[in-house]
């Protein structure tokens, strides 16, 4: 849940440079309108720390479950983070 946390907040960061420098947009309509204000990175350290919540409370019940939906997770916003990488360095050759 640790690198889920962390990659989501790389995630935020990454984009967030990325938006407020012109070389990228964010493709999420519900924060789209947050995109280099202050509040963009505080949304995306909650829901992070609100999804770890979550796949821990449901790690208590259903162990193998939660282990699942965080990999997904990690696997996902592992993705999400080398293609903001990805943008990242193509935009500067």
């Amino acid at each position: 849940m640790g690198a889920m946390f962390a990659l989501v907040v790389a995630d935020g960061l990454i984009s967030n440079f990325l938006m407020t420098h012109g070389l990228g947009r964010e493709w999420n309509p519900l924060l789209r309108a947050f995109v280099g204000g202050e509040n963009f990175l505080l949304i995306k350290v909650a829901g992070a720390f609100l999804s770890a919540l979550i796949l821990w409370d449901i790690y208590k019940k259903r162990p193998q479950v939660a282990a699942i939906g965080s990999l997904c997770m990690v696997v996902f916003y592992t993705g999400i983070v080398y293609w903001n990488l990805f943008a990242f360095f193509i935009t500067q050759v």
